[in-house]
């Protein structure tokens, strides 16, 4: 009987945990819980960010899916292929951005969420840099061919674009897409301050053109102006807040995140108001010469009756 109580304590000693190593386990698991509670937590920013994301692009949505019937009316009587590719464009890019702004918060899913990002810039920046190549054209060329070059370098420059991006945050693993409060990290602010540099000095050597000798080579239009200047000032303040942040100052990167959030609400509503409902509702001359511009390379008039 003292041999068999002699080897039950002896059991139950070997099988109880040493104290030192469940509070050094204890301690660890503690420290991985906050981590990733602190990390989840970074990528949500409160209610009123989300919402101030989401609704707007929800909003643009529904009502481009309202104006959807009227506008692919309009596209097939014109048979405008710019038109009818800048609408598809705008499309992928709204659905894209809607989804990048509903789904903020998605803990434990930072392989998805860093393609949905690369994904949703890259759509938003081919629209915008492409718009500005066709608009920049001479005469408002719009055949196939032209319209072909236009995509082509556009495409060229979103696909470098792009390609940098996908090393640096896959090969490099930086964070350039996850949104935490961390100031220090700078190859990602490095990445974006020479992004936004860039897209500063195109805006305002478009500008600096407008004033100079060779004015009347780009487009007599007082909405491309306007929607240069805007896209200007918004790339402008984004470089400078990306300086701030590079010298860790916390309201730099308030002032990054609140034109990230200006940039991903608002941009293709301002876009479609500027460019697009002037295409659709009004008798718009462009719209006329890219129609028999396509009709006219297609072989449908002589170049005597079109000149």
């Amino acid at each position: 009987m003292r041999n068999v109580q002699g080897l039950t304590s002896r059991i139950a000693l070997a099988l109880s945990p040493v104290p030192s190593l469940t509070g050094e386990m204890g301690g660890r698991n503690d420290h991985s819980f906050r981590s990733a509670s602190s990390t989840s937590s970074s990528s949500c920013h409160g209610f009123w960010r989300d919402a101030v994301l989401a609704v707007p692009s929800a909003l643009f949505v529904l009502y481009i899916s309202f104006q959807a019937k009227k506008n692919l009316k309009k596209l097939s009587q014109g048979r405008s292929y710019t038109m009818i590719a800048y609408y598809a464009l705008l499309w992928l890019a709204a659905l894209l951005n809607l989804a990048w702004c509903s789904l903020q918060c998605a803990p434990g899913k930072n392989v998805a969420w860093n393609m949905l990002s690369l994904f949703t810039t890259a759509v938003m920046l081919c629209l915008e840099i492409s718009l500005m190549a066709f608009l920049l054209q001479e005469n408002y060329a719009t055949g196939l061919e032209k319209l072909a070059r236009t995509f082509i370098l556009s495409g060229l420059i979103v696909g470098i674009d792009a390609l940098v991006k996908v090393v640096f945050v896959f090969g490099f693993s930086v964070p350039l897409f996850v949104a935490t409060n961390e100031t220090t990290h700078g190859v990602k602010w490095g990445l974006w301050t020479l992004n936004k540099l860039l897209l500063t000095a195109v805006y305002g050597f478009i500008l600096f053109v407008n004033y100079s000798k060779s004015e009347d080579k780009l487009p007599p239009r007082p909405e491309f102006y306007n929607y240069a200047l805007v896209m200007f000032g918004t790339h402008a303040v984004a470089l400078f807040a990306c300086g701030l942040v590079g010298v860790a100052s916390s309201f730099g990167l308030w002032l990054y995140n609140f034109t990230v959030v200006c940039y991903h609400s608002f941009y293709l509503p301002f876009l479609y108001i500027t460019f697009l409902v002037d295409f659709f509702q009004k008798e718009d001359l462009l719209l006329d010469n890219a129609y028999y511009s396509e009709m006219r390379d297609a072989g449908f008039f002589d170049d005597a009756d079109w000149d």
